[in-house]
């Protein structure tokens, strides 16, 4: 943040991102309410799956496996969000920690509601066995979760490329898979960041001040003199 300008330093980014959260939940929301009435069936949902499905091949099957396996299930839900805590822990960043658990947590849980809510039936050329709703796609919304509170959390450039490439990926996945309609993904990449991006906004006072000490004791860990051993 050192490195910005001071005019984008001083925006109100707390107000900026409460209002850009809200805004994409009323897209999820209205995005919803097209493809249960199925506004977008034939043309997006439906051209985008005849590409799909034409794509099809070992390879790309073993990938989208693999995505599945990490965006969903006990890992997802469990495992991912526990690791990542506990290394923010070790980095003694507790209230980091926090936020990304919490905001993993609404996120998913966000998601099964809206599932029940709108409850879409899912493609009929599905390689999975899945019995929940198809809007919005929980991988997608967890990828998103996670690319974007690690990218707030760690200000990282690389960090944020990272996670955008892995959201992108996870999406495709979905639809490569037959989990989703395209605009499944959309939905839940469009709800995780939000969620993320709210979290972020709640807790961002504490979050600031935990990583100013916390790179202040570093400088000061570094620029301290070695003292010298005593002479023997």
């Amino acid at each position: 943040m050192r490195l910005l300008p001071a005019v984008v330093r001083d925006l109100p980014w707390r107000r900026i991102a409460v209002i850009a959260s809200g805004a994409s939940v009323g897209i999820v929301l209205l995005l919803g309410l097209l493809v249960r009435i199925d506004a977008l069936a034939d043309e997006v949902d439906g051209e985008w799956m005849t590409e799909v499905l034409e794509m099809r091949g070992p390879g790309w099957e073993a990938v989208s496996w693999a995505f599945d396996f990490l965006g969903g299930g006990w890992f997802a839900i469990f495992v991912l969000p526990l690791a990542v805590a506990a290394v923010l822990l070790v980095l003694r960043r507790p209230w980091a920690s926090l936020v990304f658990v919490l905001g993993s947590a609404v996120s998913a849980a966000i998601v099964q509601g809206l599932k029940a809510l709108f409850g879409r039936t899912r493609p009929e050329d599905i390689l999975l066995e899945i019995d929940s709703g198809s809007y919005p796609s929980g991988h997608s919304a967890n990828a998103a979760t996670v690319a974007v509170l690690l990218g707030v959390l760690f200000a990282r450039w690389w960090v944020a490329a990272v996670g955008a490439a892995y959201v992108v990926l996870m999406a495709l996945s979905r639809t490569y898979l037959g989990a989703h309609w395209v605009t499944d993904t959309i939905g839940g990449a469009l709800l995780g960041a939000a969620v993320a991006v709210a979290a972020w906004a709640v807790f961002a006072p504490r979050l600031r001040s935990e990583r100013m000490r916390r790179t202040e004791g570093v400088g000061v860990s570094a620029a301290a003199p070695r003292t010298a051993p005593p002479a023997r």
